[in-house]
């Protein structure tokens, strides 16, 4: 049977319209999210949930997730453009908006360190603590190390880094020292302290503790998501729906304990040390208004900068206006 050009026309038509019927409609176009992380960093986790549940799909996102070696890098690379966003503290974004950046922060989590000792030791206190032999990671500048500096010098009149051996060091270096009994006390990460805890530690106390000792009304998220105004300003909508899939992802880690077996391997962890880890992050999860934790964010900013001076917060007598991302403080 011949059939006619505009036979075959309206056939090809008909056929197009099917083939366009057949495939899923987007509601909305999907916006590219880079974001920079430490390969190893637990925020992975939550990423790596966040992917494998599509939730970035879902929320109108295509987040594309560009793993670095070390945080310097990161913070490089979403300061020059290369990255949309990175995960850090308020209190680098604090230095960089007073400095003339328009970084600003979402809460991510609280999860802080702690002051660990071993189950059997004598420490009971921070003013146990005086001339003992103590290991720090993250350096002297560290807020929780500076957090617990201010609460020993209020609460005992001890100024721990006179009166105490203090030695820093890489995380993974301190915890095991700790483990060798080279070390009385160590203030490490939080996912570290988890683990020493899974090990034969215990908690003597945490920076959290001392925040709200010192003014916090909650806890403060001590890690965020941050990126620039001006790119949240161009792309509210990818702002947005990453900040929704990422808390469909939390929430899903609050409450799925076979979504953790799932993580195992990524933790590097299993049994008690898994459960550990999965009880600590799910405390770090914020449940707070942003605007109470800017508040009492901006209450530890002058404890900080009392004890840290100008090498941890510059010139700046406040935390930065714009700190934490505007749009969530209405």
């Amino acid at each position: 049977m011949m059939i006619s050009r505009r036979g075959m026309l309206h056939l090809a038509a008909l056929a197009t319209v099917a083939i366009l019927a057949s495939r899923p409609v987007t509601a909305f176009a999907t916006a590219k999210v880079r974001i920079g992380v430490l390969k190893f960093g637990t925020v992975s986790w939550a990423l790596d949930t966040l992917k494998q549940h599509k939730f970035d799909a879902a929320n109108g996102i295509d987040l594309e997730v560009i793993y670095f070696a070390g945080e310097d890098a990161t913070n490089v690379a979403m300061l020059a453009g290369a990255i949309d966003m990175i995960v850090t503290d308020w209190l680098w974004v604090s230095r960089q908006r007073s400095e003339g950046s328009d970084v600003t922060l979402a809460p991510y989590s609280t999860a802080v360190g702690a002051i660990m000792v071993k189950q059997e030791s004598p420490i009971r206190t921070i003013a146990d603590l005086k001339g003992k032999k103590i290991g720090v990671a993250g350096g002297p500048l560290d807020k929780s190390w500076l957090l617990i500096q201010a609460l020993a010098r209020r609460d005992h009149g001890l100024d721990l880094p006179a009166t105490s051996d203090i030695v820093f060091g890489a995380p993974p270096l301190i915890s095991e020292k700790a483990i060798q009994g080279e070390l009385d006390a160590v203030l490490n990460f939080w996912h570290f302290c988890a683990r020493l805890e899974a090990n034969g530690f215990r908690r003597l106390v945490g920076a959290e503790d001392a925040a709200r000792a010192l003014g916090a009304s909650g806890a403060v998220s001590a890690l965020g998501y941050v990126f620039h105004d001006k790119w949240a300003n161009e792309n509210p909508d990818a702002v947005r729906g990453f900040l929704k899939a990422s808390a469909q992802a939390r929430d899903l880690l609050a409450r799925s304990d076979d979504e953790w077996l799932r993580l195992a391997p990524i933790v590097r962890a299993e049994g008690e040390e898994l459960a550990k880890l999965r009880d600590r992050y799910r405390e770090g999860i914020p449940r707070r208004p942003v605007a109470e934790e800017a508040a009492d964010a901006g209450r530890l900013y002058h404890v900080l900068a009392e004890i840290g001076g100008e090498k941890l917060v510059g010139s700046a007598p406040e935390m930065a206006p714009g700190t934490f991302w505007q749009e969530l403080l209405k």
